[in-house]
């Protein structure tokens, strides 16, 4: 019984120092949002596209008039027919 007593216990405290870890480093937690708050997805990439649209009334030609509707890097996507073309698409 005592194995598996100090086993559980390990297990705890290696549990804990790890989330105390996590809930400490701030700036890390921060980082990685940042980098995957920048990372774009076709979803919002379409969503940028009807705003365009939506806002200056006809289809935008170029990815270059998207900026200004999302937040993030758009420069690996395209536009094909009306839709968002690129990585995940």
């Amino acid at each position: 019984m005592r194995l598996i007593e100090l086993a559980t216990t390990c297990a705890v405290t290696v549990s804990i120092a790890g989330t105390s870890y996590a809930a400490l480093n701030p700036e890390k937690l921060k980082a990685d949002t940042i980098v995957v708050a920048d990372r774009a997805t076709c979803r919002i990439v379409d969503s940028a596209i009807v705003a365009y649209i939506a806002v200056n009334d006809t289809d935008p030609t170029s990815i270059a008039q998207l900026p200004p509707y999302v937040d993030g890097d758009i420069t690996r996507y395209r536009i094909v027919a009306g839709r968002a073309a690129g990585p995940g698409c």
